[in-house]
Protein backbone atom coordinates (compact mmCIF):
# COMPACT_ATOMS: atom_id res chain seq x y z
CA UNK A 1 0.00 0.00 0.00
CA UNK A 2 1.47 3.35 -0.99
CA UNK A 3 1.24 6.67 0.84
CA UNK A 4 -1.73 7.91 -1.23
CA UNK A 5 -3.79 4.81 -0.50
CA UNK A 6 -3.00 4.86 3.23
CA UNK A 7 -3.87 8.56 3.34
CA UNK A 8 -7.25 7.88 1.71
CA UNK A 9 -7.87 5.01 4.14
CA UNK A 10 -7.04 7.22 7.11
CA UNK A 11 -9.26 9.99 5.76
CA UNK A 12 -12.20 7.55 5.30
CA UNK A 13 -11.71 6.15 8.82
CA UNK A 14 -11.64 9.68 10.24
CA UNK A 15 -14.85 10.63 8.41
CA UNK A 16 -16.56 7.46 9.68
CA UNK A 17 -15.46 8.19 13.26
CA UNK A 18 -16.67 11.79 12.98
CA UNK A 19 -20.05 10.60 11.63
CA UNK A 20 -20.50 8.12 14.47
CA UNK A 21 -19.52 10.69 17.05
CA UNK A 22 -22.03 13.17 15.64
CA UNK A 23 -24.91 10.66 15.65
CA UNK A 24 -24.27 9.44 19.19
CA UNK A 25 -23.66 12.99 20.43
CA UNK A 26 -27.25 14.00 19.59
CA UNK A 27 -28.61 11.14 21.64
CA UNK A 28 -26.35 12.07 24.51
CA UNK A 29 -27.49 15.69 24.61
CA UNK A 30 -31.21 15.18 23.85
CA UNK A 31 -33.15 12.73 26.01
CA UNK A 32 -35.06 9.99 24.23
CA UNK A 33 -38.78 10.75 24.09
CA UNK A 34 -39.59 7.06 24.50
CA UNK A 35 -38.21 7.11 28.06
CA UNK A 36 -40.65 9.85 29.14
CA UNK A 37 -44.05 8.55 30.30
CA UNK A 38 -47.09 10.75 29.77
CA UNK A 39 -50.84 10.56 29.21
CA UNK A 40 -51.16 10.41 25.44
CA UNK A 41 -54.94 10.77 25.37
CA UNK A 42 -57.59 13.08 26.82
CA UNK A 43 -57.49 11.43 30.26
CA UNK A 44 -54.84 11.33 32.96
CA UNK A 45 -52.69 8.59 34.43
CA UNK A 46 -51.89 8.07 38.09
CA UNK A 47 -50.50 5.31 40.29
CA UNK A 48 -52.12 4.59 43.63
CA UNK A 49 -50.54 1.78 45.63
CA UNK A 50 -51.17 -1.41 43.59
CA UNK A 51 -53.65 0.42 41.34
CA UNK A 52 -52.73 2.06 38.06
CA UNK A 53 -55.29 4.51 36.71
CA UNK A 54 -55.06 5.05 32.96
CA UNK A 55 -56.84 7.52 30.67
CA UNK A 56 -59.13 8.62 33.51
CA UNK A 57 -61.60 11.45 32.90
CA UNK A 58 -65.10 12.61 33.79
CA UNK A 59 -67.74 12.96 31.07
CA UNK A 60 -70.50 15.40 31.99
CA UNK A 61 -72.99 17.77 30.40
CA UNK A 62 -72.18 20.61 32.82
CA UNK A 63 -70.71 21.75 36.13
CA UNK A 64 -73.74 20.91 38.28
CA UNK A 65 -74.70 17.82 36.27
CA UNK A 66 -73.77 14.19 37.00
CA UNK A 67 -70.43 13.01 35.67
CA UNK A 68 -69.37 9.55 34.54
CA UNK A 69 -65.87 8.39 35.34
CA UNK A 70 -64.28 6.55 32.41
CA UNK A 71 -60.88 4.98 31.91
CA UNK A 72 -59.10 1.81 33.05
CA UNK A 73 -58.06 0.68 36.54
CA UNK A 74 -55.38 -2.04 36.79
CA UNK A 75 -54.79 -3.96 40.04
CA UNK A 76 -51.32 -5.55 40.36
CA UNK A 77 -51.95 -6.95 43.87
CA UNK A 78 -53.03 -10.46 44.83
CA UNK A 79 -56.21 -9.22 46.54
CA UNK A 80 -59.42 -7.60 45.34
CA UNK A 81 -59.53 -3.86 46.09
CA UNK A 82 -61.98 -0.99 45.79
CA UNK A 83 -61.11 2.36 44.30
CA UNK A 84 -63.10 5.15 45.95
CA UNK A 85 -63.43 8.40 44.01
CA UNK A 86 -64.51 11.54 45.91
CA UNK A 87 -65.44 14.53 43.78
CA UNK A 88 -67.04 17.93 44.29
CA UNK A 89 -69.91 18.63 46.71
CA UNK A 90 -69.63 15.23 48.41
CA UNK A 91 -70.08 13.22 45.23
CA UNK A 92 -68.59 9.74 45.47
CA UNK A 93 -68.41 6.48 43.54
CA UNK A 94 -66.65 3.18 44.11
CA UNK A 95 -65.01 0.87 41.59
CA UNK A 96 -64.25 -2.77 42.51
CA UNK A 97 -61.13 -4.23 40.86
CA UNK A 98 -60.31 -7.96 41.01
CA UNK A 99 -56.85 -9.19 42.04
CA UNK A 100 -54.27 -9.20 39.21
CA UNK A 101 -56.88 -7.89 36.81
CA UNK A 102 -58.40 -4.68 35.48
CA UNK A 103 -61.72 -2.88 35.21
CA UNK A 104 -62.65 -0.89 32.12
CA UNK A 105 -65.01 1.89 33.12
CA UNK A 106 -65.97 2.37 29.47
CA UNK A 107 -68.10 -0.77 29.63
CA UNK A 108 -71.80 -0.15 30.13
CA UNK A 109 -71.86 -2.70 32.97
CA UNK A 110 -69.30 -0.82 35.08
CA UNK A 111 -70.71 2.70 35.22
CA UNK A 112 -69.10 4.87 37.89
CA UNK A 113 -71.26 7.99 38.31
CA UNK A 114 -70.51 11.08 40.41
CA UNK A 115 -73.61 13.09 41.41
CA UNK A 116 -71.90 16.26 40.15
CA UNK A 117 -68.85 16.75 37.96
CA UNK A 118 -67.77 19.84 39.90
CA UNK A 119 -66.37 21.75 36.92
CA UNK A 120 -67.40 22.96 33.51
CA UNK A 121 -66.42 20.70 30.60
CA UNK A 122 -62.97 21.58 29.33
CA UNK A 123 -61.51 22.21 32.78
CA UNK A 124 -59.73 20.19 35.46
CA UNK A 125 -61.26 19.26 38.80
CA UNK A 126 -59.52 18.03 41.96
CA UNK A 127 -60.56 14.46 42.70
CA UNK A 128 -59.51 12.45 45.78
CA UNK A 129 -58.88 8.78 44.96
CA UNK A 130 -58.38 6.08 47.60
CA UNK A 131 -57.70 2.36 47.34
CA UNK A 132 -58.68 0.20 50.29
CA UNK A 133 -55.98 -2.52 49.99
CA UNK A 134 -53.14 -0.38 51.38
CA UNK A 135 -55.24 2.71 52.19
CA UNK A 136 -53.28 4.95 49.84
CA UNK A 137 -54.98 8.29 49.06
CA UNK A 138 -54.03 10.81 46.40
CA UNK A 139 -55.55 13.98 44.95
CA UNK A 140 -55.42 14.18 41.16
CA UNK A 141 -56.55 16.85 38.70
CA UNK A 142 -58.94 15.11 36.34
CA UNK A 143 -60.26 16.55 33.07
CA UNK A 144 -64.00 17.06 32.60
CA UNK A 145 -65.19 16.53 29.03
CA UNK A 146 -68.61 16.72 27.41
CA UNK A 147 -70.26 15.42 24.24
CA UNK A 148 -68.53 17.98 22.02
CA UNK A 149 -66.43 15.07 20.75
CA UNK A 150 -68.80 12.45 19.36
CA UNK A 151 -66.84 9.56 20.92
CA UNK A 152 -67.82 10.75 24.42
CA UNK A 153 -71.55 11.23 23.77
CA UNK A 154 -72.33 7.61 24.69
CA UNK A 155 -70.70 8.13 28.10
CA UNK A 156 -72.88 11.01 29.27
CA UNK A 157 -74.78 9.85 32.37
CA UNK A 158 -78.39 8.81 31.67
CA UNK A 159 -80.76 11.78 31.67
CA UNK A 160 -77.99 14.34 31.05
CA UNK A 161 -78.48 16.78 28.25
CA UNK A 162 -75.50 18.66 26.81
CA UNK A 163 -75.37 22.33 27.82
CA UNK A 164 -76.06 24.72 24.96
CA UNK A 165 -73.22 26.98 23.88
CA UNK A 166 -73.09 30.43 25.45
CA UNK A 167 -72.88 32.28 22.13
CA UNK A 168 -76.20 32.29 20.27
CA UNK A 169 -76.21 31.41 16.61
CA UNK A 170 -77.85 33.96 14.32
CA UNK A 171 -81.26 33.03 12.92
CA UNK A 172 -81.69 32.96 9.13
CA UNK A 173 -83.57 36.28 9.16
CA UNK A 174 -80.76 38.00 11.14
CA UNK A 175 -78.15 36.64 8.71
CA UNK A 176 -80.16 37.89 5.71
CA UNK A 177 -80.63 41.32 7.31
CA UNK A 178 -76.90 41.59 7.98
CA UNK A 179 -76.10 40.68 4.36
CA UNK A 180 -78.44 43.43 3.03
CA UNK A 181 -76.31 46.23 4.51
Amino acid sequence: MNRAQSGKLALAAGALALGLATMTGCGYINPQQTTHQYASSDGIRADLGPLQLRNMMIVSAGEDKPGRLIGAVYNSSSQDVNLTVNGAAGSQTQVPVKANSYTLLNDSTDEAILSTSGAIPGSLVDIKVTEDGTNVTKTVRMPVLDATLAEYKAYLPAGSEPTESASPTPSPSESAAGAAH
